[in-house]
């Protein structure tokens, strides 16, 4: 193994608990890897891959994390690639192929497209030696960042034939541990922590005014103008506004956010790395994966959602093991903003009732849907949609079945007469009936499955084979459109009312889980004890010092978190100038529940379609707690 290290990466030493996980990945068994951000996770099935006989497959959830992973590998003559929505076809292509034939060791894709089609029939065939799931605290409903889709992993698995799996991540307490082993069948011997204590970064909390903000934090960057500097925020607008400001006060700064377009993420990205530029204002869509060095400079302007997040974003500084600083700008004016991204993601139960009706109605035991469409047609969010299909299954009634494009459209590259007369026999007729069976308009041609399959006698499965064969021979070029889930009805003996009020329930139980966080949170910043200290416990590992010397409460004492900006009683505020816009949308649209969540600035679905976003009364009361913004509605209509 220390042969193959230094051959492959340059190192002549495995970093702490490394060597751990890698011996126990050669032994044929699972594992997971509880390291810190930056301690070198990637590495514990980047050295397997090369070992172990077949592909390793990496479930990674952010498109940057796996540009900067793949671009490393090839850098160490590592066969890696990735297959995201960025690669062209030819691109994609060429990447299926190398898999195909055994020329990659370590493909990368998102958790999704497990449900692509067209990428499961490509994987069945292939032996998958090991899957890894990076970001794994994903897959636990308690964790911080839970995603329904990383539920269905364990079906992958088994689907794929997965024998081995592993699971990283930097932020996961005892109990997120336990459920990740649960879930993925890992022994809980084979689980390797090392600890979250980092001796080399400050852990500054600093009280601080809304209104002097801005100067403080141009006055602490000008300190060390060149140190590289991340600083966090929670709104997109905020990003852009903070790093106007800082520009106007000399310092190379740019803005981050998932609202940005793909290029533009990259460059900033790219510039930052290379040192062209000192300072990016970001929300939590920059970091992940990021393995620049030398970060001396942490500084959340907004608190952060939770203990889980600030770990994992102040464990991008000092990774050189050098020292680096982390302040937190704190107050408690935004408190009600975090609050409100929770609320946002409870859908009415009236929303789950009218679920539960649709599959009672359903005249068969399939039921076809689309999870966009049914998210803007009850307006529920995705993610929570995709949420209550995964109770759903648990409860015992629905279960997945497939998922499938409903549409597939192609242009010719060569003619069809041309790809028809390519083949021979039975073959050819079967190639005829796949063109006889499309409608051309213009440039695309649209793809008639139900009338292939009941012309020809054959399955779907055959035909997208055939496209995707002509795409790789570059004969046309297939897109897929419209992804809709099956599932099978598994029982419909369900009292409607009882079982919405139970889902209903595990929604508002997660939510209050959520809120408590954001306490937690606070209650740890305001700590009367050594804040390294205080971390590391809330991570399961307990320091010989109760004093860790590089802290605020070690250098100063406990920090007090106040409110910084008195807020207007809501009763001063006049409700039918910020209501107006949304109430001419209709007395249907304009419940109490959808009028406090445009007034608290919660994206929905309904407003999206709606398109009041650009209303003045749109977040007019984001900083108000959403429970007195809604009483305040309800006292109002009442009145």
């Amino acid at each position: 193994m220390e042969a193959l290290l230094q051959k492959y990466f340059g190192f002549t030493t495995f970093k702490n608990g490394q060597r751990q996980v890698i011996d126990t990945l050669i032994k044929g068994e699972s594992a997971a890897a509880i390291f810190p951000t930056g301690a070198g996770k990637s590495l514990c099935y980047q050295l397997p891959a090369m070992v172990l006989p077949g592909l390793t497959l990496v479930v990674s959830p952010l498109l940057s994390l796996m540009k900067d992973q793949v671009d490393f590998l090839l850098s160490c003559n590592i066969p890696a690639a990735r297959l995201d929505s960025t690669l062209d076809r030819e691109e994609y292509n060429q990447i299926m192929a190398k898999a195909k034939n055994g020329e990659l060791k370590i493909l990368m894709i998102s958790v999704e497209r497990f449900k692509n089609e067209r990428f499961r029939y490509f994987l069945g065939p292939i032996a998958i030696s090991l899957l890894v799931i990076d970001e794994a605290h994903c897959i636990s409903e308690w964790g911080h960042n839970f995603r329904p889709d990383y539920l269905k992993i364990p079906a992958y698995q088994r689907q794929f034939r997965v024998g081995q799996t592993l699971v990283l991540t930097a932020t996961a307490t005892p109990q997120v541990i336990d459920d990740m082993c649960e879930k993925l069948d890992i022994p809980r011997n084979n689980v390797t922590l090392t600890g979250f204590y980092r001796s080399n970064l400050f852990l500054q909390v600093t009280p601080i005014a809304q209104a002097e903000k801005a100067n403080h934090l141009a006055g602490r960057i000008n300190q060390a103008p060149l140190a590289p500097t991340i600083v966090y925020v929670i709104l997109q607008k905020t990003a852009q506004q903070v790093a106007a400001l800082l520009r106007k006060q000399g310092i190379h700064a740019a803005h981050y956010h998932a609202g940005m377009k793909n290029p533009e993420r990259e460059e900033v990205q790219n510039r930052f790395f290379k040192g062209d530029l000192t300072c990016v204002v970001a929300t939590i869509a920059f970091g992940m994966g990021i393995d620049k060095r030398d970060i001396r400079r942490v500084i959340h302007y907004d608190l952060p959602k939770s203990i889980e997040n600030y770990s994992q974003e102040i464990g991008r500084a000092g990774r050189d093991g050098n020292d680096a600083f982390c302040e937190v700008l704190a107050n408690r004016d935004a408190i009600h903003v975090l609050e409100n991204f929770i609320y946002g993601d409870t859908p009415e139960q009236a929303s789950i009732h009218a679920i539960l009706d649709r599959i009672k109605a359903n005249p068969d035991e399939n039921w076809e849907i689309s999870v966009l469409t049914l998210a803007n047609e009850l307006n529920i969010r995705v993610l929570p949609l995709k949420t209550l299909l995964v109770y759903l299954e648990i409860q015992g009634i629905i279960a997945p079945k497939f998922s499938y494009y409903k549409e597939y459209a192609f242009k010719f590259i060569r003619s069809a007469q041309e790809i028809v007369h390519t083949f021979q026999e039975e073959r050819q007729g079967f190639v005829q009936a796949i063109f006889d069976h499309c409608q051309t308009k213009k440039v695309w041609s649209m793809v008639d499955m139900d009338g292939i399959i009941q012309s020809y006698s054959t399955d779907r499965k055959r035909i997208v084979t055939a496209l995707e064969y002509f795409d790789e021979n570059g004969w046309i070029q297939l897109k897929s459109q419209k992804s809709m889930e099956m599932y099978e009805i598994k029982s419909k003996a369900f009292d409607t009312n009882t079982l919405s009020l139970r889902l209903y329930n595990l929604f508002t139980t997660r939510e209050t889980h959520e809120i408590q966080r954001i306490k937690s949170m606070i209650q740890f910043f305001e700590s009367n004890a050594c804040l390294s200290a205080r971390l590391a416990r809330y991570f399961g590992e307990t320091l010989e010092q109760t004093s860790c010397g590089h802290c605020s409460f070690c250098a100063s004492g406990q920090a007090r978190i106040e409110h910084s900006t008195p807020l207007k009683p809501l009763s001063s505020i006049d409700f039918s100038t910020i209501t107006n816009d949304f109430m001419n949308t209709g007395p249907d649209k304009a419940s109490v529940l959808n009028l406090t969540k445009f007034l608290c600035g919660i994206h929905t679905p309904l407003l999206t379609r709606l398109k009041v976003k650009s209303s003045p009364g749109f977040g007019a009361l984001e900083r108000y707690p959403f429970q007195e913004v809604k009483e305040w509605i309800q006292d109002h209509n009442h009145g």
